[in-house]
Formats: C-alpha cells, sequence, structure tokens
C-alpha cells in the first residue's frame, strides 16, 4: 500500500469524539498554549439588532469543522499541486472566552484577554463569533502588535459611530477600528444592498481611510485586483462576516443579505491576500446556526478557515 499518512494515527472518524476545531489539540490553560494557530470561541451576541443566535456559532462551526478531520497527512489539493495544514502545522482550540449575559464591556475583555493569551504565545488568533462585535475585542488587543490593516468581507459597513448611545454593537466594529491608532487602513469588501450605515458613515469611513468595494465592483476587478488594493507591505487582519456570502449559500446567519459572493469569490481573494501579504489575525462571525438546518452555513465557515490557513502557512513555508 502507498504511504499516504493515514496509517499514522487512529481513525477517528468526524462524527466520532469531542467536536473541537478540526478535531484537533484542546487546551484549557491559556498560559500553555504551544502551537501555530490557536482558535477562540466568542460566543456573544448580545450586540445584534435583529435576530440573534450566533452565539452559538462557535460550537456550530467547531461541529462542521470535524467533517475535515481525516487522516493526519494534511489535505492534498490537485488544482494546486499542494499539501495544506501538514502535521507541522499545529493548531490548538482554547476553547471559548467566559461570556457575561448582558455585560458587553466584560465579555468584550474576557475576549480580549484570550486573543492577548494567543498573541503572547506566538501563535496566529483564529476567533469564532458570535456577533461582528467580537471584532472590537480583537483589535483592542493589537494595540502593542505594530500597525494593522484590516480586511473586512461583509454585507454591511458596520461604520456607525453611536446610536442610541450604542457604541459596542454589531453595527460598531469598523468604526471603532478605524479610531486606532496602529490601524493604517480598512479594505471593506462585498458591502451592498441597504446597509446598516447612513451616507455620513460612508463619509466618515473614506475620510478615516476606508477603501469600500460592492460585490459587483470586486468581481470586476477580480479576487486578486481588490488584494492589490491593499498597501504593500502591510501586515493584514481579515474580518468575514458570514453575511458577506450571498444566502443562498449561507443562510445561517442573523441579517441575510441577498446578492453577496459565492464560495470561490472569497476564496480567491483570500489565497491571493496569503500570497501578498502577512496574516496577522482572523475573526469569523455571525454563523447562527439554527437559521440553517442543513448544517451548510457552518460547513462553509469552517471550510472557509481551514483553506485559509493552508493557504498562510503553505505562502510562509514556500518563503
Amino acid at each position: 500500500m502507498a504511504d499516504h499518512g493515514y496509517e499514522g494515527g487512529r481513525l477517528d472518524l468526524p462524527f466520532v469524539g469531542i467536536s473541537t476545531f478540526g478535531k484537533r489539540e484542546y487546551v484549557s490553560d491559556w498560559d500553555q498554549i504551544e502551537a501555530d494557530v490557536a482558535v477562540l470561541g466568542a460566543p456573544y451576541d448580545f450586540g445584534t439588532q435583529w435576530r440573534s443566535g450566533a452565539r452559538f456559532g462557535p460550537r456550530g462551526v467547531r461541529e462542521a469543522s470535524t467533517l475535515f478531520s481525516f487522516g493526519h497527512a494534511g489535505a492534498y489539493d490537485h488544482e494546486d499541486d499542494a499539501t495544506y495544514l501538514p502535521a507541522d502545522v499545529r493548531i490548538v482550540d482554547i476553547g471559548d472566552a467566559d461570556i457575561v449575559h448582558t455585560d458587553t464591556m466584560k465579555s468584550h475583555a474576557n475576549i480580549e484577554a484570550g486573543v492577548r493569551a494567543i498573541l503572547k504565545a506566538g501563535a496566529l488568533p483564529v476567533v469564532i463569533g458570535g456577533d461582528h462585535s467580537i471584532n472590537i475585542p480583537c483589535i483592542n488587543a493589537f494595540e502593542d502588535q505594530g500597525d494593522i490593516h484590516i480586511l473586512q468581507i461583509d454585507a454591511h459597513l458596520d461604520f456607525v459611530d453611536e446610536r442610541h448611545g450604542v457604541r459596542f454593537g454589531h453595527g460598531n466594529p469598523m468604526r471603532r477600528a478605524a479610531e486606532k491608532p496602529y490601524v493604517t487602513g480598512l479594505t471593506q469588501v462585498g458591502i451592498r444592498n441597504v446597509s446598516s450605515t447612513a451616507k455620513e458613515g460612508y463619509k466618515a469611513a473614506r475620510e478615516m481611510g476606508s477603501d469600500i468595494l460592492s460585490v459587483r465592483q470586486a468581481r470586476a476587478l477580480g479576487p486578486q485586483g481588490v488584494i492589490e488594493r491593499i498597501p504593500e507591505g502591510a501586515r493584514v487582519y481579515v474580518t468575514i462576516d458570514i453575511d458577506g456570502f450571498c444566502p443562498s449559500i449561507a443562510p445561517g446567519t442573523g441579517t441575510p443579505s441577498h446578492g453577496g459572493f459565492l464560495y470561490y469569490d472569497v476564496l480567491e481573494m483570500l489565497q491571493s491576500l496569503s500570497k501578498r501579504h502577512e496574516v496577522v489575525g482572523i475573526d469569523l462571525v455571525e454563523v447562527a446556526p439554527d437559521y440553517d438546518p442543513t448544517g451548510g452555513t457552518s460547513i462553509l465557515a469552517a471550510q472557509i478557515l481551514l483553506n485559509m490557513l493552508g493557504f498562510i502557512f503553505h505562502a510562509r513555508a514556500a518563503g
């Protein structure tokens, strides 16, 4: 039999065992993270303005990710003739940040503490939300990490400054990020239809360094053309709202918006980004599994995250 690596451990089929992310090792002590990637759940959805349920996103995406846990030899892609995420890329799951129900600031502080622990360990943080407000503590954690640029894939601009006294909901994260001195700019892609942000918010975003592209504009440029708009040499943090995808393939979200991206639209952007830029952090938000009884939205989220990690570490290995 050919030496394909599958005989190197237990069969451990996806429906067997505990659903950590990709069935990777669980690390409960945040002072003992030794990995290339650490996955943190942020099951917070009190920032939503319509349908809640993204608190179950981390659990749903983890369970879906077990579908891609076959074998011990990485994942071979015949189109790229590349094996992604081989055994020498160590991914761990550090569980969830503690969420204090109805308390935004304490919940956000706990998420920030988790991201800071990952960064302290020298690992790449991957945070699964939760609603998009969880991006706020994620970006807060980068205050001592040098300058970063943010790539946002989303249906909504999320650039509201304050509405009815709310400054830390899921309509505010990109405004809070743009205020940071270490955030040098934002590339906001997929923005469309009736947005949660008023016209003055778009004006403020552009004045504060945002490059805003709709789905149609992004498709006209092509995936590589979109990524080439990010300044050369920028260290990039990626935030993906699952509603950036069309609800025809991702209905499991609180605020679906038709006319969104399809799978390869986003996959090819992320692959181009990984070749061109250093990716310093990732969050994926707004998966609300109960609105998608097929489980397809959670599977899409897990697949996008694992593929992106594969691209990042393949690019690093290539030098």
